[in-house]
């Protein structure tokens, strides 16, 4: 299978999830998760949830080990519409990232809720 390794970051299967809701309280929580941001530079530059590390899915798994993430605090991947964040999620656990997960629905989803975002440069 070699189109696996080259193409890793097409979207296939299925990861756990956490709904927009759960973030957000996750993220006034104890234990604040990484969110990890796969879309584009002018996706992330336009609206953003705040704190997020951007890091395109092309670029993950040779960028994941510059990033600083420690592998025992949870990690949120999030795109657009939770295709890409599938395989940030699988790249992510195969990294030990064991408590990876993707945003529910991603950023349209984020926003239909209403929730806070971060815009511009």
């Amino acid at each position: 299978m070699a189109w696996r390794s080259r193409f890793w970051w097409l979207p296939f299967g299925s990861v756990p999830e956490i709904s927009p809701n759960e973030l957000l309280a996750k993220l006034s929580g104890d234990s604040v998760p990484y969110i990890l941001d796969v879309r584009t530079h002018r996706e992330w530059k336009a609206s953003r949830i705040e704190g997020a590390v951007h890091v395109p899915i092309t670029s993950l798994r040779a960028d994941l080990k510059n990033l600083g993430l420690e592998s025992a605090r949870p990690v949120i991947a999030i795109c657009l519409s939770a295709h890409r964040s599938i395989p940030a999620v699988r790249a992510l656990r195969e990294a030990g990232f064991v408590d990876a997960c993707q945003l529910q629905g991603g950023m349209l989803a984020w926003w239909k809720a209403g929730l806070p975002v971060v815009e511009g440069p």
